[in-house]
Parts: structure tokens; C-alpha cells; sequence
């Protein structure tokens, strides 16, 4: 009886699995450190991506496994481990874009260009443009661009657009829209800011309504 009775008084004491429990002004800090770290991890990852894909792969899902263990396995809130998980990927999805659009939009150099030829490659999941463009000035380079430099096939050949071209050489040029491809950038951009925050308030969540042992 008198095990029992220290077993339950450790518990009482705030001491539980031989690990002394958060008091609750530091569970919120230690939650809101998560809550932003995890977000803002899976649109670094995203962002590495558009410029090395298998790099940017390996961050994601690094990040996502640790978020989901954190959560599911030492917090032990599975469903919000499930919620992480879910949106986390699907976060990358639309944040590749929109960090690659927004990185452009604003250090891009704008660059006088025509488009040489736009092809679709027709791959198994559906159409995949290509498209040739080719600088006006200076050295007048020709870039092989895809759909994650927005080629959708709004330019035609032998159209003349103005492209952004990354000033640190690292990232192919992006592509205009087309004049009714707006609310594409703009669902993106929202998705992206609604995921962002379906993920961090889940990670917050599963560390303030954390489980002992």
C-alpha cells in the first residue's frame, strides 16, 4: 500500500515516467515554439525544392516524421499527429509555387524574352508544358522552362513576354500569367496561408492538450 501511495503522490508532484511535468506557462511556450518552427520548416523546404528538388524532398519529409512523432508519440495526440502529416504535405505542395512566384515578384530582374516554342509532353498523369524562351538582350540565352516556372502554355510561340530572371543565376525565369490566370496565384497564395495555419495549430494544439505517458 505504501508503494501505491508513492507512486501517486510522484504522480501529484508533478513527476511522471521519471520526467518532471511542464508547468503550464512553459507547456504554452514550448507548444507556440513548435507551432511556428514546424510551419515555417516546411516553406524553407519547399522553397529548396524549386531550386533542388531531391534536397528540398528530404526536408519535407524530415520535418514532417518528427513533427508527427513529436506529436503522435511523445505528446500522444493522434489525430492531431494525423492532421500535421496531411497538411503538412500538402503545404509543400502549394507553398513550392507560391515561394518560387513571391521570390521572383520581388528580387526578379525583368527580362524582354520570346517565346521559342511551348510544348506539351503529354505524361501520364495528364499534360506537361515545356516551354522555350529566349532572351532579347544582353546574351541572349535560350531556357528550357516547365510548369513549376509557370509554363501553361498563356504564351504562344513566337509571343513576346517579359520573364523574371533570378539575379543569383540559381533559379530558371518565371513566366507571366496570362490575362485570366490571376486567381490561380491568388488561391495558391491562400491555400498556402491556410495550410500554414491548419499546421501550426495543430502542433499547438497537440502540445498544450499534451498526454503523459
Amino acid at each position: 500500500m505504501s508503494e501505491f501511495g508513492a507512486a501517486a503522490g510522484a504522480v501529484s508532484g508533478g513527476v511522471v515516467s521519471g520526467k518532471r511535468a511542464l508547468s503550464p506557462g512553459r507547456k504554452v511556450i514550448n507548444s507556440l515554439m513548435w507551432a511556428v518552427a514546424v510551419p515555417v520548416l516546411l516553406l524553407f523546404g519547399a522553397g529548396v525544392a524549386q531550386w533542388v528538388t531531391l534536397l528540398g524532398v528530404v526536408v519535407v519529409v524530415a520535418v514532417v516524421a518528427v513533427a508527427t512523432i513529436v506529436v503522435g508519440g511523445v505528446w500522444h495526440r493522434a489525430g492531431a499527429a494525423t492532421l500535421v502529416a496531411v497538411a503538412g504535405f500538402g503545404l509543400t505542395l502549394f507553398a513550392g509555387p507560391a515561394v518560387y512566384e513571391g521570390y521572383m515578384r520581388s528580387v526578379g530582374e525583368p527580362v524582354d524574352a520570346v517565346v521559342v516554342d511551348v510544348v506539351d509532353l503529354h505524361r501520364k498523369h495528364g499534360a506537361d508544358m515545356m516551354c522555350s524562351v529566349r532572351e532579347l538582350s544582353g546574351e541572349q540565352r535560350t531556357f528550357e522552362v516547365s510548369q513549376m516556372q509557370n509554363c501553361f502554355g498563356q504564351a504562344k510561340k513566337g509571343e513576346r513576354i517579359v520573364v523574371r530572371e533570378d539575379p543569383l543565376g540559381l533559379l530558371d525565369p518565371w513566366l507571366p500569367y496570362g490575362s485570366g490566370d490571376q486567381d490561380t496565384s491568388e488561391i495558391t497564395v491562400a491555400t498556402t496561408i491556410g495550410l500554414t495555419l491548419v499546421v501550426g495549430a495543430s502542433v499547438f494544439y497537440g502540445g498544450h492538450r499534451r498526454r503523459n505517458g
